[in-house]
């Protein structure tokens, strides 16, 4: 169970099936036989470079062929992939490749500038174009010209580290998660189950996702497995770009974040969503009123997943059943949960803050190079930082992060439920809830809207509206309007700019 048994069975038994990609110029369409040619060639250049089984070969790079083509060479030939975030720091970047032990970068010539020189690092590759900046670096076509065509990839142990990725680092310095290659295999085939992902080579597949999060969702490794054709966006795609290359493409599936389904939701006429059968969405909870404007405009399902870097990363799905007696209401509630957990994947709700905590064999059970006392528990569970409770005993709704609880005179109030609650409001484009000091309760929620285009809107009106909802003591103290919610490198509400601003508020010279 390797990733190049996943590649040469693409070149094998789907090798006519195309890989496509957005560029500047139009879309630039290969096929699994030319991919997995030339990751083969791209393999043994690196061998040939002094590349060895282990070493940590980084990218830095948008969602390309190219970056597919080093998803397949980097395990193939038994070295790590070490997918660095494009939206990080430098100081971020420096740390996490010295703390990996980056040998060798390649880097998308439109982002050399975001990226500093690396310690460590002894080989430099420019993904597409030149970067005079970057004096000694390697063309990629350069580097692949070197290689052997007649290359195979030679066997790998499947327990070897295979990729890692590091978390998002919000409460602390970044931790390194591994993947072996067995587990990127065994994930590959747990969520592409008919109840999860359920990709067939008849579709077409589009991970918005990025590339550098988490191997995308898993989603070209699963592509590439099932034979399905596989559709890049390329760099900076706007809501517009992907709703174009939607229909331009006939994707069939396409997998991101919340904010970006509401900013394709936002477009105006003309949208042509047609061939889309679903849309995947993770990385923040959906909420509900997303879930049924796009079954209403677009009659394209919203499926939501839940995972994070540490499981691979999917590890609950939300696909309900038809069910005899189940109202519509009820059907749309259960979709706006995070759902059933995957085969083989376990799932438990555990202690005092009612914590969801994960294990399974796609599951990190620690951390690279890091102690991990604090994230798992001594049965080796992920604690996930979540707070959960179950629906109909089989489904998992997270309630909140444990640290964005507000705690109001010692009662818990979920900053999650209040912003699904008023996203429904039809002048609100976007919030956010967040805790903010208050001497006599000690926290009150405190809330962040972005009102769609020349809506006016204001506290009363809001309160009102959630007033049928909620209890009175879960009313918001202080609602703020906003130009735009922060979000973080990949696309969640940033919730500790969001305290900071919340913090300012709180001060007595803040105007109410």
């Amino acid at each position: 169970m390797t990733v190049a048994g996943i590649a040469e069975r693409a070149e094998a038994c789907f090798g006519h099936n195309a890989v496509s990609e957005r560029t500047s110029d139009g879309v630039r369409v290969s096929t699994y036989a030319e991919t997995v040619g030339r990751a083969r060639r791209l393999g043994s250049a690196l061998v040939e470079m002094g590349v060895k089984p282990g070493d940590r070969v980084a990218t830095f790079g948008w969602n390309s062929t190219r970056h597919f083509e080093l998803y397949l060479a980097v395990p193939g030939i038994g070295a790590v992939l070490h997918t660095l975030n494009i939206r990080l720091h430098e100081n971020d970047l420096t740390y996490i490749a010295q703390h990996a032990g980056d040998t060798v970068v390649f880097v998308d010539a439109g982002l050399a500038s975001s990226l500093p020189h690396l310690p460590g690092v002894r080989l430099e590759v420019i993904m597409n174009g030149d970067d005079l900046s970057r004096p000694g670096a390697l063309g990629y076509e350069e580097l692949l010209a070197t290689g052997d065509p007649d290359y195979r990839f030679p066997e790998v142990d499947e327990n070897a580290a295979a990729a890692m990725c590091y978390t998002s680092g919000t409460t602390g310095r970044p931790k390194g998660v591994l993947y072996s290659q067995r587990s990127i295999a065994l994930y590959s085939l747990m969520a592409n189950q008919p109840d999860a992902f359920g990709i067939a080579e008849s579709d077409a597949v589009l991970p918005v996702v990025p590339m550098f999060h988490a191997n995308a969702w898993g989603l070209p490794y699963i592509a590439a497995m099932s034979g399905a054709r596989l559709v890049l966006p390329g760099p900076s795609p706007t809501a517009r770009d992907l709703a174009d290359l939607i229909a331009a493409e006939h994707v069939s599936v396409a997998a991101a974040v919340p904010t970006i389904w509401q900013a394709v939701h936002a477009l105006e006429e003309p949208v042509d969503l047609s061939s889309l059968r679903e849309a995947i969405c993770g990385g923040a909870p959906v909420p509900e009123s997303l879930i049924r404007r796009f079954d209403d405009r677009f009659g394209v399902p919203i499926v939501q997943g839940w995972g994070m870097t540490e499981t691979s990363p999917l590890a609950l799905i939300s696909r309900p059943a038809a069910q005899p007696g189940r109202s519509i209401d009820q059907t749309y509630s259960l979709r706006a949960t995070q759902g059933r957990p995957l085969a083989f994947v376990g799932a438990r709700i555990a202690g005092g803050e009612r914590e969801l905590q994960v294990s399974g064999p796609t599951v990190a059970s620690s951390y690279y190079d890091r102690d991990s006392t604090d994230s798992f528990t001594d049965d080796k569970w992920l604690r996930t930082g979540d707070v959960a409770e179950l629906v109909e005993g089989q489904y998992f709704r997270l309630l909140d992060r444990t640290k964005d609880l507000v705690k109001s005179g010692g009662e818990w109030i979920s900053s999650v439920a209040l912003e699904s609650a008023v996203l429904f409001h039809p002048d609100v484009a976007d919030a956010a809830v967040v805790a903010i000091a208050d001497e006599r309760w000690g926290e009150r929620p405190c809330m962040f809207i972005v009102t769609e285009d020349r809506a006016r809107l204001d506290k009363q009106a809001v309160l009102e509206f959630l007033r049928p909802k909620f209890e009175s003591w879960w009313m918001p103290d202080r609602i703020e309007f906003v130009a735009e919610i922060p979000k973080t490198s990949v696309g969640k509400i940033d919730k500790v700019a969001l305290r900071g601003r919340a913090a300012q508020l709180a001060q007595p010279d803040s105007a109410q």
